[in-house]
């Protein structure tokens, strides 16, 4: 007769299979969705507007943008040829921008529409050029340098982006052996944007880095509920795959 598969080793299983049933356990709280009162902006990635660089703006603004701003892809906007075009709604007005090319346009579009007070485009351009130098350092296995450049972002106080900036500290702070640190600057980003499921994964990872496999296990089914589509993702199943090992091998010492 086949023995009972243990509990832990089930529900981390499930990650990997069909939708969960609600499951009461100790998790992460998740904030409600961005209330209708925030500041929408949705930018073209259809052909035309793609081969414009729309992709690229869409990524920086995505960098660049506050919490309160929900930055996101969308279909043609109709005015071909004028773009990238992205548009924008703010309480009571919605209108589309055309040419927005390049980073400098989407923060300057962003500074238009939150107000200087609320966003300054050029700390928000500064931030965002140290950050991708911070992450192609890391990308290099230049750790060390990339937590310098990363904790200088965070001096810098720009309002846009942090929780993607605490994000790529977290992952230096792991891959220099900072663990501790690693899982506080994930903490920090999910604060920030609790609904950015990537945090919730980054989460996991450092749980996981610190043998706290059921408490990992939690984290991951935090960003699952929040974007089922990354159970398909070769990482997600990764993730999944090394738990259950783990949780395996601490059921069976």
């Amino acid at each position: 007769m086949a023995m009972a598969m243990p509990m832990a080793v089930a529900r981390v299983t499930s990650l990997a299979c069909a939708p969960r049933q609600a499951q009461h356990r100790r998790r992460h709280s998740l904030a409600p969705p961005c209330a209708s009162g925030a500041v929408e902006v949705r930018v073209c990635t259809n052909r035309t507007c793609a081969r414009q660089g729309g992709r690229e703006v869409l990524a920086a603004l995505a960098g660049l943008a506050p919490p309160a701003v929900d930055v996101a892809s969308c279909g043609c906007l109709g005015r071909c040829g004028a773009g990238p075009n992205v548009a924008a709604s703010v309480p009571g007005s919605t209108a589309v921008f055309g040419h927005v090319g390049t980073a400098a346009r989407g923060a300057q579009l962003l500074e238009h529409l939150l107000g200087p007070a609320e966003f300054d485009a050029a700390l928000g351009l500064t931030a965002l050029a140290t950050r991708e130098k911070a992450e192609a350092a890391l990308e290099k296995g230049n750790a060390d340098e990339a937590e310098a450049l990363l904790t200088e972002v965070i001096g810098f106080n720009a309002c846009g982006g942090l929780h993607l900036v605490y994000m790529s500290r977290s992952k230096a702070r792991l891959e220099i052996g900072d663990i501790p640190g690693a899982l506080g600057d994930a903490e920090e980003a999910i604060r920030i944007a609790p609904r950015f499921p990537q945090a919730h994964l980054l989460r996991g990872d450092t749980l996981f880095a610190m043998g706290e496999y059921s408490v990992a296990e939690d984290a991951y089914a935090d960003a699952l509920d929040l974007d089922p589509s990354i159970r398909r993702s070769k990482s997600f199943r990764a993730r999944v795959e090394r738990l259950r090992e783990k949780l395996v091998s601490a059921n069976n010492p």
